[in-house]
């Protein structure tokens, strides 16, 4: 964006009631600064009484400060997370002391916490607590003033944290306490430490509510703001030098807010360093040496591995997975120790979902899961060893790319040293680990990728979940780790399932394609059976193919979006069926072409796009779906085609091939 903005000239209409706003709010302050008396400030701040008020107040906003963040963070973050009902009326709850007159407030504090109170005489009787006229009512009251603040605050702030970190962390093993403290409180401390700060103000500067709870009692509740009141009626200069020194105190805090109240986490931008370019892609010559590097002793071999506790896996370190899924996917899953499963499907049919059931995250769908020998359905997630790697990689923008991969360890208990030293090994492993102290900005889209998976391997989870793992990221990384990506999970003891949207992830890294159509299996087959025989359109044109489905009708087929379709082969009339036509099995011409091809249709060229050495192009007609074509570059210029131009297109019988639905 350019620095330059165009100025405008605003409405007088606008600009003078804008203009009285802010002399209205102005005039005040300038009357404080205007009425001081300069000369006789620090007498009047170090005068005995108004050193015993500053003392109190201090302790008074403190302490209040700490009884909102013991309780303000935990309601902050039941009303950011939880679902529940009557969360409106627990919010309005929250709100009710900003718009509450403060000395209602008080009235309301004597009624609940007074000596005739609701609560007063049992905090009298049992632990001989009384609040009213004592500097803890002083402390009651600031706390119901200003806990608001921080609660406000912290909510946003966690409404604005994605939800896939602590999803992440709690895949690694982290339990939910773990995980608010190591990972969801640094993530919102902007917005922690801005509802502190307005909170600690705001509890300084109240008054209402604590003469009318906690009285005014000289060295006992009596605080600045009623030093003030009390000044004002003997002593109005000093009254104003003690104003201004609140007034200065208020003005401090939001400047040094600047205004980001709100407390949405902001971006971590880190320049101690600019990212680090990727590494070359691994030559020929380089490659026999990967499986060496992979057989160093850094750890001990993956299937005599200790499990998180410890112990050694009474399973060998083998870990065949076996899933019944209910809800809005209908499925299971059986797939032995090493198996490499690519989920595809069009948008909306229940990938993200599956994984998500599998980490038990999701009242969508449940899962009825076995791990090895192990039933671990009525686990939570951070006890079922399953780890996700979602698309972003959620790696925690506040620790380093070491701390990051020993983050699983360390939350089954795992030594800090120990951990460390096992994280460092996967990420050599993973080719970054000269990155290890670098934090996720300072990392590029491939090495970010490699450090989150390298994150889940250490963690060694008995199922590996990747979402989209590669998604993010340009051809040329996406190869870099791909190839990696292949090398690890080669090794890797427990069952892998990878969403995918990418023909070459699913080929390349899978020993099964699992395909998904409305939370259904519609085909789980091995890539090449996938390839050869899709049974989704969606799968097909994933692949690249033309994909049409029909009905067999006498010796064709009858296409669902009109036109028919000759084929060399015959199914019984009725059956459903899918026509795959490879784009090169498709022939263009300019003129009508005459000879053996039995299906001929007219169109028009809609686009044109280069696919390596070769040309794909999208012919749309009247009497047949659209269809892809490809060809050389030199055969198009042949033909002169360019978009509008009219064009034959024609496929042989035998060129078709055909997939029972």
């Amino acid at each position: 964006m350019s620095r330059f903005r165009t100025r405008t000239r605003p409405p007088v209409a606008l600009a003078l009631p804008a203009l009285l706003a802010v002399a209205f709010l102005l005039l005040p302050l300038i009357g404080i600064l205007t009425r001081t008396q300069w000369s006789e400030l620090g007498e009047h701040l170090t005068s005995p009484g108004v050193v015993e008020a500053l003392r109190l107040s201090a302790v008074v906003s403190l302490w209040a400060l700490g009884l909102s963040l013991v309780l303000g963070v935990p309601l902050a973050w039941l009303l950011a997370r939880v679902p529940f009902k009557g969360k409106a009326l627990v919010r309005s709850l929250v709100l009710l002391p900003m718009v509450l007159p403060p000395t209602v407030g008080g009235v309301a504090l004597l009624l609940g916490f007074g000596r005739r109170g609701l609560l007063g005489p049992w905090l009298e009787g049992t632990f001989g607590i009384t609040l009213p006229f004592h500097t803890s009512g002083a402390v009651v009251a600031a706390t119901f003033v200003a806990m608001p603040f921080l609660v406000i605050s912290l909510e946003g702030a966690l409404g604005g944290l994605k939800q896939s970190y602590e999803e992440t962390a709690a895949s690694l093993g982290a339990s939910p306490v773990r995980v608010f403290f190591t990972v969801t409180l640094p993530m919102v401390a902007p917005g922690l430490i801005a509802g502190a700060a307005l909170t600690w103000a705001r509890a300084l500067g109240e008054f209402g509510a604590t003469i009318t709870f906690a009285g005014n009692l000289p060295g006992t509740t009596q605080t600045l703001p009623l030093q003030v009141y009390l000044l004002l009626q003997d002593q109005p200069e000093a009254a104003t030098s003690v104003s201004l020194l609140l007034l200065v105190v208020a003005m401090g805090v939001l400047i040094a807010l600047r205004g980001r109240w709100t407390g949405t986490p902001a971006d971590r931008k880190t320049a101690q360093a600019p990212p680090v370019a990727e590494e070359p892609a691994p030559t020929a010559a380089a490659q026999p040496s990967a499986p060496a590097k992979l057989a160093e002793p850094a750890e001990p071999a993956e299937p005599t591995a200790p499990d998180a506790s410890g112990a050694t896996p009474r399973d060998g370190g083998r870990w065949p997975l076996h899933a019944t899924v209910t809800g809005f996917n209908r499925l299971t899953l059986d797939a032995e120790p090493g198996t490499t499963i690519a989920v595809v499907g069009e948008n909306g049919a229940g990938k993200t979902t599956l994984l998500r059931a599998l980490l038990g995250l999701t009242p969508r769908a449940h899962a009825e899961l076995r791990l090895g020998d192990t039933d671990v359905t009525a686990l939570p997630p951070h006890k079922r060893q399953v780890a996700w790697v979602p698309q972003d990689g959620a790696l925690f923008p506040h620790l380093s790319a070491l701390a990051n991969t020993a983050y699983g360890l360390r939350a089954r208990r795992v030594p800090r040293a120990e951990a460390r030293a096992r994280a460092q090994a996967w990420l050599d492993r993973l080719g970054v680990g000269h990155l290890a102290h670098r934090k996720p900005a300072q990392l590029s889209g491939g090495q970010a990728q490699r450090v989150a998976l390298a994150r889940a391997l250490a963690a060694r989870p008995r199922l590996l979940l990747l979402d989209e793992p590669l998604a993010a990221l340009d051809q040329t990384t996406r190869a870099r780790v791909r190839h990696t990506l292949r090398i690890h999970l080669a090794e890797f003891g427990g069952v892998c399932l990878i969403v995918t949207h990418d023909p070459v992830e699913a080929v390349s890294l899978a020993d099964r394609v699992l395909v998904l159509a409305d939370g259904q299996t519609l085909q789980d087959a091995p890539p090449v059976e996938v390839t050869r025989h899709p049974r989704s359109p969606w799968v097909a044109r994933m692949l690249g193919r033309n994909a049409w489905q029909g009905t067999a009708s006498e010796g064709g087929l009858a296409l669902a979006a009109g036109g028919r379709l000759v084929l060399a082969e015959e199914l019984p009339d009725g059956v459903p069926a899918l026509a795959i036509i490879a784009p090169e099995a498709v022939s263009v011409h300019r003129e009508r072409p005459a000879g053996s091809p039995r299906n001929v249709w007219p169109g028009t060229v809609r686009e044109i796009t280069a696919l390596g050495s070769r040309l794909r192009v999208l012919i749309g007609s009247a009497e047949a779906p659209d269809l892809v074509a490809e060809i050389t570059p030199d055969a198009a210029a042949e033909l002169g085609l360019a978009d509008g131009v009219r064009v034959w297109t024609s496929v042989k019988a035998t060129e078709i091939t055909l997939v029972r639905l």
